[in-house]
């Protein structure tokens, strides 16, 4: 098991690449969630505040902050009913589940390796 630090590392660097992927190349992730083609700019501003929050997660692991790692674990969490919740009301593409079940699969891993460590409370560090 992976200390929950390189939980967040890693995650922070899957949360870069796609900011910088929403911020140069924004119609690859269009495509993929079946979104018609980006002309706007605010796509590559998701993508340019996806980079920050990515380099957050880095940082944070990087520091060993665990109220930031425990924090994060109902953050994915509702990242993710939140992706269900505009795919069933709001017509986005279900490919958007697949998205936030990256989260999921990261927030549970996060949430072993904090238990394996004894830090497994979701309460403040």
């Amino acid at each position: 098991m992976k200390s929950p630090a390189f939980t967040i590392k890693v995650f922070g660097v899957y949360v870069v690449l796609t900011g910088i992927t929403l911020l140069l190349i924004p119609n690859v992730m269009m495509s993929m969630l079946g979104a018609p083609e980006a002309k706007d700019v605010y796509v590559r501003v998701l993508g340019a505040l996806a980079i920050v929050v990515g380099y957050y997660y880095w940082a944070c692991g990087v520091g060993g902050a665990t109220a930031f790692f425990k924090a994060t674990i109902p953050g994915r969490l509702l990242f993710f009913a939140l992706g269900v919740s505009l795919v069933l009301l709001a017509g986005a593409h279900p490919t958007l589940i697949g998205f936030g079940l990256v989260d999921v699969a990261g927030a549970a891993w996060t949430w072993m390796a904090l238990r394996a460590t004894g830090a497994g409370s979701l309460n403040a560090a």
